[in-house]
Protein backbone atom coordinates (compact mmCIF):
# COMPACT_ATOMS: atom_id res chain seq x y z
CA UNK A 1 0.00 0.00 0.00
CA UNK A 2 1.63 3.24 -1.07
CA UNK A 3 2.22 6.17 1.38
CA UNK A 4 -1.06 8.74 1.42
CA UNK A 5 1.44 11.51 1.91
CA UNK A 6 4.45 10.23 -0.10
CA UNK A 7 6.80 11.66 1.85
CA UNK A 8 9.53 9.68 0.30
CA UNK A 9 9.97 9.69 -3.50
CA UNK A 10 11.72 6.70 -5.87
CA UNK A 11 14.99 7.65 -7.04
CA UNK A 12 15.57 5.67 -9.93
CA UNK A 13 19.46 4.27 -10.14
CA UNK A 14 20.27 5.92 -13.20
CA UNK A 15 19.41 9.35 -11.52
CA UNK A 16 21.31 12.38 -12.24
CA UNK A 17 20.29 15.90 -10.51
CA UNK A 18 22.95 17.81 -12.64
CA UNK A 19 20.43 16.66 -15.59
CA UNK A 20 17.32 18.80 -14.06
CA UNK A 21 17.40 22.46 -15.94
CA UNK A 22 17.76 25.42 -13.77
CA UNK A 23 14.94 27.89 -13.72
CA UNK A 24 15.91 31.48 -14.00
CA UNK A 25 14.02 33.29 -11.94
CA UNK A 26 14.52 37.30 -10.98
CA UNK A 27 16.15 38.13 -7.19
CA UNK A 28 13.20 39.78 -6.07
CA UNK A 29 10.45 37.13 -6.79
CA UNK A 30 8.27 37.15 -3.78
CA UNK A 31 6.61 34.19 -1.88
CA UNK A 32 3.42 34.11 0.28
CA UNK A 33 4.09 33.40 3.88
CA UNK A 34 1.78 32.78 6.50
CA UNK A 35 3.22 35.65 9.68
CA UNK A 36 1.26 37.13 12.93
CA UNK A 37 1.46 41.30 13.08
CA UNK A 38 4.95 42.04 14.71
CA UNK A 39 3.58 45.10 16.42
CA UNK A 40 0.29 46.72 17.13
CA UNK A 41 -0.68 49.25 13.84
CA UNK A 42 -3.06 51.52 12.17
CA UNK A 43 -4.44 51.99 8.98
CA UNK A 44 -3.92 55.02 7.44
CA UNK A 45 -6.57 54.76 4.24
CA UNK A 46 -9.64 53.56 6.88
CA UNK A 47 -8.34 54.05 10.86
CA UNK A 48 -9.23 50.54 11.28
CA UNK A 49 -6.30 49.21 14.36
CA UNK A 50 -4.58 46.09 13.78
CA UNK A 51 -3.33 44.35 17.21
CA UNK A 52 -0.31 42.52 17.80
CA UNK A 53 -0.31 38.88 16.50
CA UNK A 54 -2.98 39.31 14.01
CA UNK A 55 -2.18 36.58 11.46
CA UNK A 56 -2.09 37.39 7.61
CA UNK A 57 -1.43 35.72 4.21
CA UNK A 58 1.93 38.25 3.46
CA UNK A 59 3.99 38.22 0.40
CA UNK A 60 7.60 38.42 1.07
CA UNK A 61 10.79 39.60 -0.99
CA UNK A 62 14.01 40.47 -0.16
CA UNK A 63 15.33 43.91 0.13
CA UNK A 64 18.04 44.99 -3.24
CA UNK A 65 20.68 46.75 -2.03
CA UNK A 66 20.03 46.72 2.07
CA UNK A 67 22.31 44.69 3.72
CA UNK A 68 23.21 44.57 7.36
CA UNK A 69 26.55 42.82 8.24
CA UNK A 70 26.17 40.07 5.55
CA UNK A 71 22.44 39.65 6.75
CA UNK A 72 19.38 39.98 4.00
CA UNK A 73 16.32 42.67 4.74
CA UNK A 74 13.08 41.10 4.16
CA UNK A 75 10.11 43.00 3.19
CA UNK A 76 6.43 42.09 3.94
CA UNK A 77 3.10 43.33 1.80
CA UNK A 78 0.04 42.69 3.88
CA UNK A 79 -3.27 43.48 3.35
CA UNK A 80 -5.86 45.76 5.75
CA UNK A 81 -8.91 43.33 7.20
CA UNK A 82 -11.51 46.32 6.53
CA UNK A 83 -10.63 48.06 3.23
CA UNK A 84 -8.31 45.53 1.64
CA UNK A 85 -5.35 48.88 1.62
CA UNK A 86 -1.46 47.21 1.02
CA UNK A 87 0.63 47.38 4.30
CA UNK A 88 4.08 47.15 4.38
CA UNK A 89 6.53 46.82 6.93
CA UNK A 90 10.30 45.20 7.08
CA UNK A 91 13.07 43.82 9.54
CA UNK A 92 15.50 45.59 10.83
CA UNK A 93 18.19 42.93 12.44
CA UNK A 94 20.31 46.11 13.90
CA UNK A 95 17.51 46.67 16.73
CA UNK A 96 16.11 43.42 16.20
CA UNK A 97 12.88 44.70 15.86
CA UNK A 98 10.77 45.60 12.72
CA UNK A 99 9.72 48.98 10.94
CA UNK A 100 6.76 50.46 9.57
CA UNK A 101 7.39 51.78 5.74
CA UNK A 102 3.78 52.03 4.10
CA UNK A 103 0.34 52.00 4.24
CA UNK A 104 0.20 52.26 8.66
CA UNK A 105 1.22 53.89 11.57
CA UNK A 106 2.94 52.23 14.39
CA UNK A 107 1.06 52.59 17.67
CA UNK A 108 2.60 54.07 20.68
CA UNK A 109 4.96 51.77 22.58
CA UNK A 110 6.45 53.29 25.81
CA UNK A 111 9.06 50.49 26.36
CA UNK A 112 10.84 50.93 22.40
CA UNK A 113 10.77 54.64 22.82
CA UNK A 114 12.55 53.73 26.57
CA UNK A 115 15.09 51.53 24.79
CA UNK A 116 15.91 54.23 22.30
CA UNK A 117 16.07 56.84 24.74
CA UNK A 118 18.92 54.76 27.13
CA UNK A 119 20.76 54.07 24.17
CA UNK A 120 21.48 57.65 22.99
CA UNK A 121 22.31 58.23 26.58
CA UNK A 122 24.67 55.41 26.37
CA UNK A 123 26.21 56.98 23.46
CA UNK A 124 26.28 60.67 24.56
CA UNK A 125 28.29 59.15 27.54
CA UNK A 126 31.03 57.51 25.60
CA UNK A 127 31.60 60.58 23.28
CA UNK A 128 31.87 62.45 26.80
CA UNK A 129 34.63 59.62 28.18
CA UNK A 130 35.96 60.08 24.79
CA UNK A 131 37.41 63.67 24.96
CA UNK A 132 37.14 64.07 29.20
CA UNK A 133 39.60 61.69 31.17
CA UNK A 134 37.53 63.95 34.48
CA UNK A 135 34.14 63.12 33.23
CA UNK A 136 35.55 59.17 32.98
CA UNK A 137 36.57 59.46 36.88
CA UNK A 138 33.01 60.78 37.91
CA UNK A 139 30.59 58.26 35.76
CA UNK A 140 33.07 55.72 37.51
CA UNK A 141 32.80 57.05 41.20
CA UNK A 142 28.74 57.53 40.48
CA UNK A 143 28.66 53.83 38.93
CA UNK A 144 30.29 52.60 42.30
CA UNK A 145 27.57 54.63 44.48
CA UNK A 146 25.09 52.88 43.04
CA UNK A 147 26.10 49.65 42.84
CA UNK A 148 27.03 49.77 46.83
CA UNK A 149 23.37 51.11 47.01
CA UNK A 150 21.86 48.00 44.96
CA UNK A 151 23.91 45.56 46.80
CA UNK A 152 22.94 47.35 50.29
CA UNK A 153 19.27 46.95 48.72
CA UNK A 154 19.39 43.45 47.97
CA UNK A 155 21.03 42.46 51.21
CA UNK A 156 18.14 44.22 53.05
CA UNK A 157 15.82 42.02 50.61
CA UNK A 158 17.57 38.58 51.77
CA UNK A 159 17.13 39.64 55.36
CA UNK A 160 13.87 40.28 55.36
CA UNK A 161 12.73 37.01 52.97
CA UNK A 162 14.78 35.30 55.50
CA UNK A 163 12.73 37.06 58.29
CA UNK A 164 9.69 35.83 56.75
CA UNK A 165 11.15 32.47 55.90
CA UNK A 166 11.52 32.03 59.51
CA UNK A 167 8.24 33.35 61.13
CA UNK A 168 5.88 31.03 62.16
CA UNK A 169 2.42 32.51 61.29
CA UNK A 170 0.29 30.21 63.25
CA UNK A 171 2.31 31.23 66.52
CA UNK A 172 1.48 34.36 65.46
CA UNK A 173 -2.41 33.69 65.46
CA UNK A 174 -1.79 31.97 68.71
CA UNK A 175 -0.24 34.94 70.76
CA UNK A 176 -2.56 37.18 69.53
CA UNK A 177 -5.75 34.88 70.17
CA UNK A 178 -4.10 34.65 73.66
CA UNK A 179 -3.93 38.84 73.79
CA UNK A 180 -7.48 38.78 73.07
CA UNK A 181 -8.45 36.54 75.76
CA UNK A 182 -6.28 38.52 78.68
CA UNK A 183 -8.07 41.55 77.53
CA UNK A 184 -11.75 40.09 77.62
CA UNK A 185 -10.89 38.87 80.89
CA UNK A 186 -9.48 41.92 82.71
CA UNK A 187 -12.18 43.91 81.04
CA UNK A 188 -14.52 41.65 83.24
CA UNK A 189 -12.61 42.08 86.08
CA UNK A 190 -12.96 45.71 86.05
CA UNK A 191 -16.61 45.51 85.15
CA UNK A 192 -17.08 43.02 88.27
CA UNK A 193 -14.88 45.73 91.02
CA UNK A 194 -17.35 48.40 89.13
CA UNK A 195 -19.68 46.49 90.13
CA UNK A 196 -18.73 45.34 93.74
CA UNK A 197 -17.98 48.89 94.18
CA UNK A 198 -21.56 50.65 93.35
CA UNK A 199 -23.03 47.76 95.38
CA UNK A 200 -21.11 48.63 98.18
CA UNK A 201 -21.87 51.94 98.40
CA UNK A 202 -25.46 51.21 97.76
CA UNK A 203 -25.35 49.50 100.71
CA UNK A 204 -23.97 51.85 102.65
CA UNK A 205 -26.70 53.99 102.04
CA UNK A 206 -29.07 51.77 102.95
CA UNK A 207 -27.31 51.09 106.48
CA UNK A 208 -27.20 54.58 107.15
CA UNK A 209 -30.82 55.12 106.45
CA UNK A 210 -31.91 52.05 108.51
CA UNK A 211 -30.15 53.47 111.10
CA UNK A 212 -31.45 56.50 111.26
CA UNK A 213 -34.93 55.26 110.63
CA UNK A 214 -34.63 52.60 113.71
CA UNK A 215 -33.38 55.95 116.10
CA UNK A 216 -36.26 57.42 115.38
CA UNK A 217 -39.06 54.59 115.56
CA UNK A 218 -36.94 53.56 118.92
CA UNK A 219 -38.14 56.40 121.01
CA UNK A 220 -42.08 56.22 121.12
CA UNK A 221 -41.51 52.46 120.70
CA UNK A 222 -43.90 50.10 122.16
CA UNK A 223 -43.46 46.35 122.71
CA UNK A 224 -46.34 44.27 121.15
CA UNK A 225 -47.66 41.63 123.11
CA UNK A 226 -47.00 38.52 122.14
CA UNK A 227 -49.54 36.64 120.06
CA UNK A 228 -49.94 32.90 120.67
CA UNK A 229 -51.92 32.28 117.63
CA UNK A 230 -52.28 33.78 114.37
CA UNK A 231 -56.14 34.26 114.99
CA UNK A 232 -55.51 35.75 118.48
CA UNK A 233 -56.06 39.43 116.84
CA UNK A 234 -59.48 38.63 116.13
CA UNK A 235 -60.28 37.79 119.44
CA UNK A 236 -58.61 40.96 120.87
CA UNK A 237 -61.16 43.81 122.51
CA UNK A 238 -60.30 47.48 120.72
CA UNK A 239 -62.05 48.63 123.58
CA UNK A 240 -58.73 48.74 126.08
CA UNK A 241 -56.79 50.41 123.26
CA UNK A 242 -59.50 53.54 122.96
CA UNK A 243 -59.54 54.46 126.65
CA UNK A 244 -55.77 54.05 126.79
CA UNK A 245 -55.36 56.57 124.18
CA UNK A 246 -58.29 58.46 126.12
CA UNK A 247 -56.62 58.60 129.56
CA UNK A 248 -53.25 59.66 127.56
CA UNK A 249 -54.18 62.38 126.05
CA UNK A 250 -55.79 63.72 129.51
CA UNK A 251 -53.33 62.74 131.04
CA UNK A 252 -51.05 65.37 128.48
CA UNK A 253 -53.64 68.03 128.59
CA UNK A 254 -54.61 67.96 132.14
CA UNK A 255 -52.33 66.11 134.69
CA UNK A 256 -52.41 62.69 135.58
CA UNK A 257 -55.20 61.47 138.30
CA UNK A 258 -55.13 59.60 140.77
CA UNK A 259 -57.03 56.03 141.55
CA UNK A 260 -60.84 55.45 142.05
CA UNK A 261 -59.99 54.38 145.84
CA UNK A 262 -58.86 57.83 146.26
CA UNK A 263 -61.86 59.64 144.86
CA UNK A 264 -64.03 57.06 146.77
CA UNK A 265 -64.90 59.17 149.53
CA UNK A 266 -65.73 62.22 147.27
CA UNK A 267 -68.69 60.21 145.80
CA UNK A 268 -71.67 59.65 147.25
CA UNK A 269 -72.68 55.66 146.43
CA UNK A 270 -76.65 55.26 146.00
CA UNK A 271 -78.15 53.36 148.66
CA UNK A 272 -81.63 51.41 147.64
CA UNK A 273 -84.61 52.63 149.60
CA UNK A 274 -88.17 51.02 150.00
CA UNK A 275 -90.50 51.71 147.02
CA UNK A 276 -91.98 55.01 148.18
CA UNK A 277 -94.73 57.44 146.47
CA UNK A 278 -93.67 59.02 143.20
CA UNK A 279 -92.97 62.63 144.37
CA UNK A 280 -90.37 61.34 147.22
CA UNK A 281 -89.16 59.07 145.17
CA UNK A 282 -88.15 61.71 142.26
CA UNK A 283 -86.25 63.81 145.20
CA UNK A 284 -84.71 61.16 146.46
CA UNK A 285 -82.91 60.09 143.50
CA UNK A 286 -82.21 64.01 142.55
CA UNK A 287 -80.88 64.36 145.91
CA UNK A 288 -78.89 60.95 145.75
CA UNK A 289 -76.94 61.69 142.23
CA UNK A 290 -75.97 65.06 143.59
CA UNK A 291 -73.08 64.69 146.09
CA UNK A 292 -72.55 67.01 149.58
CA UNK A 293 -70.84 70.21 149.23
CA UNK A 294 -68.00 70.07 151.18
CA UNK A 295 -66.02 72.98 149.68
CA UNK A 296 -65.23 74.61 146.15
CA UNK A 297 -62.18 72.63 145.66
CA UNK A 298 -63.57 69.11 147.01
CA UNK A 299 -66.92 69.54 144.82
CA UNK A 300 -65.20 70.52 141.85
CA UNK A 301 -62.57 67.50 141.69
CA UNK A 302 -65.39 65.45 143.02
CA UNK A 303 -67.50 66.94 139.50
CA UNK A 304 -64.28 66.04 137.68
CA UNK A 305 -64.43 62.04 139.00
CA UNK A 306 -67.61 61.83 138.44
CA UNK A 307 -67.70 62.89 134.91
CA UNK A 308 -64.72 60.87 134.03
CA UNK A 309 -66.55 57.70 135.61
CA UNK A 310 -69.49 58.75 133.61
CA UNK A 311 -67.17 58.30 130.68
CA UNK A 312 -66.13 55.41 131.17
CA UNK A 313 -69.31 53.67 132.42
CA UNK A 314 -70.67 54.64 128.94
CA UNK A 315 -67.59 53.70 126.59
CA UNK A 316 -68.11 49.91 128.78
Amino acid sequence: MSERKVLNKYYPPDFDPAKIPKLKLPKDRQYVVRLMAPFNMRCKTCGEYIYKGKKFNARKETVQNEVYLGLPIFRFYIKCTRCLAEITFKTDPENTDYTMEHGATRNFQAEKLLEEEEKRMQKEREEEELNNPMKVLENRTKDSKLEMEVLENLQELKELNQRQANVDFEAMLRQYKEYEEEQKRREQEEDEQEMKAMLEEVQNRRLLVDSDSDEEAAKPSTKPRAKTKPTDILQEDPQPQIKKQKTESWERSVGKLSSRTQLAGLVAVRKQKPPSTPTNSTESHGAASIPPATGTSSSSLGLLGAYSDSEDGASD
